[in-house]
């Protein structure tokens, strides 16, 4: 079953969304809202699934779905948490600054709780104001969980995932050293993220989701051409339900609450570091892994941050390169 919420309101519009994302059909009759639903999942599921095979047999009203016309699936959530599955990411990254990895950092996962109140849609522009704040792009996996009881397991945790979808979590690259000199977590350097038009039920996704991972390529574009394609299974040293049960270690999670990948990140062939897609490499999921890897390469980063009039796309196809959760496809306009 794929949802979506069209812009309306604060909360948006509840619509089920046929698996070609082809149509809509309104679901305000069951439940207004994406988090309505999720609050009374066990009860208004069912009623969903019903209403997502009739529009696949055409048998009930229907719209044309267009991602454009798409919020945010929750445009307010109760939580955001972004973890750090991809563990190369964050080698890369301190790396590149001369520090070392805690050994911890294979076994504990970090994690950081963002703004949750204002999340963009799919076709929402990126707002800078100043291009020298070294705006990122950061294209993720995201999950979607209902009531989450304090102190799951691991596996516990992947029964209470109730959605999947996808997020690019911009990132002020040039505003982070200050804030985390603070020892006090992200704030001004983490603006408002956007999300997928469609999040997708883990059941219909079939084989591509297993063991709490997403098993497709994540398709990257900057200014239309290829940037990366890494594999969103590979080199993925966390799963969501170690995610999730991090977060629900010393409290519940309720439902509604987003947790974040972390920035995909895929190791090359030899086990170095990433090549670009133009070397026959999978690319990167962020500006800043392939500056990361250019100073470790050549000394000198080259690549710049994200500028005014620059277009991000991300998506993710199946085996028959169709799109199954929608492109996030943004463009950076002055703030």
């Amino acid at each position: 079953m794929k949802l979506a919420s069209l812009k309306s309101g604060r909360d948006g519009h509840l619509v089920v969304v046929s698996n070609d994302l082809a149509w809509y059909a309104d679901a305000s009759h069951l439940v207004p809202t994406m988090q309505a639903a999720l609050d009374d999942w066990d009860r208004m599921a069912p009623y969903l699934e019903v209403l997502a095979r009739d529009l696949e047999h055409a048998a009930i009203p229907r719209e044309r779905f267009h991602e454009h016309d798409a919020a945010a699936p929750l445009p307010r959530a109760y939580q955001w948490a972004d973890g750090s599955a991809y563990v190369n990411h964050v080698e890369l990254v301190r790396k590149a600054r001369g520090a070392e990895l805690p050994e911890s950092f294979w076994t504990d996962p970090l994690m950081y709780q963002g703004g949750s109140d204002d999340m963009l849609g799919a076709r929402d522009p990126i707002s800078l104001k100043d291009e020298a704040w070294g705006c990122d792009l950061e294209a993720e996996i995201v999950v979607v969980t209902g009531d989450v009881p304090q102190g799951v397991t691991p596996e516990e945790a992947r029964g209470y995932i109730r959605l999947v979808g996808l997020v690019n979590d911009v990132s002020l690259r040039n505003l982070i050293p200050d804030e985390l000199a603070k020892g006090f977590g992200f704030v001004q350097s983490k603006p408002a993220s956007a999300f997928s038009p469609v999040f997708v039920t883990p059941d219909a996704l079939g084989d591509y989701w297993k063991d709490g991972k997403l098993h497709r390529k994540l398709l990257v574009d900057l200014n239309g051409q290829p940037f990366g394609r890494a594999v969103a299974s590979d080199d993925c040293t966390f799963d969501f339900g170690v995610l999730i049960a991090h977060l629900a270690k010393t409290r519940r999670v309720r439902a509604g609450s987003i947790i974040g990948s972390g920035t995909v990140s895929n190791r090359d062939s030899d086990g170095g570091p990433g090549r670009p897609v133009r070397d026959g490499g999978l690319g990167y999921s962020c500006i800043a892994e392939v500056r990361m890897v250019e100073k470790i390469t050549t000394g000198e980063m080259k690549t710049p941050f994200l500028k005014h009039g620059d277009t991000v796309r991300i998506d993710v196809h199946d085996h028959r390169e169709h799109t199954i959760f929608g492109a996030i496809e943004q463009t950076v306009q002055v703030g």
